[in-house]
């Protein structure tokens, strides 16, 4: 990456950023992919119902929010590059305890223990990013990384059923555990270059100079007002993603679409997802966030309360097209505040609140669509997270701070027109 015509500096540490995030990120996001639709096919085929089948399909986000606090004091101790090694080295092993036991216990524990790392190692790379980012460039940054992570997860499942029909279905879990393998050793071989060495330099320093080292509560407590305004805008905003991933199944379902057609549905939605990740993170750091993160929810807002009246293959192409379009749109916007109003000295504990807030948005979303069509309305389950995206978009145009954390770096302009926001967030 170059630096901007006039300037020596280049955009952000390449070696580190693509080598040291982005390639592990992305094998390991194909690893899971390639784990997550054959879950449930697995635990029926060692005598579990479909009811347990799906409890144990479930059993990788409620790993991640039992362990985003964790992983936060985690990542606070060990370091962010440790405790990714220590996340890559943990999912390595699931996958493999999942591979070689045949009894359903082994399944979800090794379900739930790659929730768990997948926590950690998220947080830890979220923090790893923030600490070596120039600020300026943040939100470019971390949108390309959320871009990898759906690349990763859309690559997935085509190489998980190359491999499954060239073995059976635990071909899946060698795969994930190969590209958990990967990862480690992608990490393990790049080292940190000099501005690196300096981020982390710097924060020791402020860890330092801060005193003992604060608690979960603590931290939590002392941003209280920003995580009751700014992390329910978050948590409203992951929901709205999280039905984004189940209700254009459970639509196709209702409608009685065959189920070849409702996937290649999905992966339009899907395509147009990923194609506009790196131009939302450009518009974030030259116009602010809002630009991307308020437009992003009302897109998708709009194209939910479409759906209920979407009757054929056609327009519900369209809408999931829509609603494509308005995530792709928000892509990295929520790792992206967290980065900005993430204190530098207790970053890796601030954030996994932070995460928390974000995954239980993740499993609330779905838990809302399935709320309305166990009540006998599945429209009414869909209008309610047009709602709750409407009310995110709200709460986004309320709350999301007006100016940047580094006032020397914004123009004299835009530091005149600057709206300062409670003491709470930087």
């Amino acid at each position: 990456m170059t630096a901007p015509a006039g300037t020596d500096a280049p955009l952000f540490p390449l070696r580190s950023v693509v080598l040291g995030a982005f390639v592990p990120t992305l094998v390991l996001e194909i690893g899971i992919g390639a784990m997550l639709p054959v879950v449930a096919v697995t635990a029926t085929g060692r005598g579990a119902s479909l009811t347990v089948a799906g409890l144990v399909a479930a059993l990788v986000p409620i790993g991640k929010i039992l362990f985003d606090l964790p992983a936060g004091a985690l990542a606070q101790r060990l370091g962010d590059r440790a405790a990714m090694l220590l996340a890559g080295g943990v999912a390595a092993a699931a996958f493999t305890t999942i591979a070689l036991t045949p009894s359903l216990g082994g399944l979800a524990a090794g379900v739930l223990a790659l929730g768990a790392s997948t926590a950690v190692f998220n947080l830890a790379r979220q923090a790893y990013l923030t600490e070596i980012t120039p600020p300026l460039r943040r939100a470019r940054v971390l949108s390309t990384l959320a871009g990898v992570h759906r690349i990763g997860l859309f690559l997935g499942p085509f190489a998980g059923a190359a491999v499954i029909a060239a073995t059976d279905v635990r071909g899946a879990y060698w795969l994930g555990a190969g590209s958990a393998l990967a990862a480690v050793a992608v990490l393990t071989v790049v080292r940190p270059d000099a501005s690196e060495r300096d981020g982390r330099a710097r924060s020791r320093a402020s860890r330092a100079a801060g005193g003992p080292r604060v608690t979960i509560a603590a931290v939590a407590r002392e941003h209280r007002r920003l995580f009751a305004t700014l992390g329910v805008a978050i948590l409203l905003v992951s929901a709205v993603r999280g039905a984004r991933q189940t209700v254009i199944p459970l639509w196709g379902e209702h409608l009685g679409l065959d189920a070849e057609v409702t996937s290649l549905i999905f992966g339009v939605s899907g395509a147009l997802d990923m194609l506009l990740f790196y131009p939302a993170g450009k518009v974030m750091d030259r116009f602010g966030r809002l630009w991307v993160a308020v437009p992003s929810m009302l897109t998708m807002a709009f194209g939910l309360a479409l759906l209920p009246f979407a009757h054929t293959v056609a327009a519900v192409t369209v809408v999931a097209a829509l609603l494509g379009v308005g995530n792709g749109m928000g892509s990295g916007i929520v790792m992206t505040l967290g980065a900005d109003v993430a204190p530098p000295d207790v970053r890796p504990t601030f954030l996994s609140v932070w995460r928390l807030f974000q995954d239980t948005g993740d499993a609330l979303g779905p838990l809302v669509l399935s709320a309305g069509a166990a009540l006998g309305s599945l429209a009414a389950g869909v209008w309610a997270t047009s709602l709750l995206g409407a009310g995110s978009a709200a709460a986004l145009a309320r709350w999301v701070p007006r100016y940047s954390p580094l006032a020397n770096l914004v123009p004299p302009r835009a530091r005149q027109k600057a709206v300062r926001v409670p003491s709470d967030a930087p």
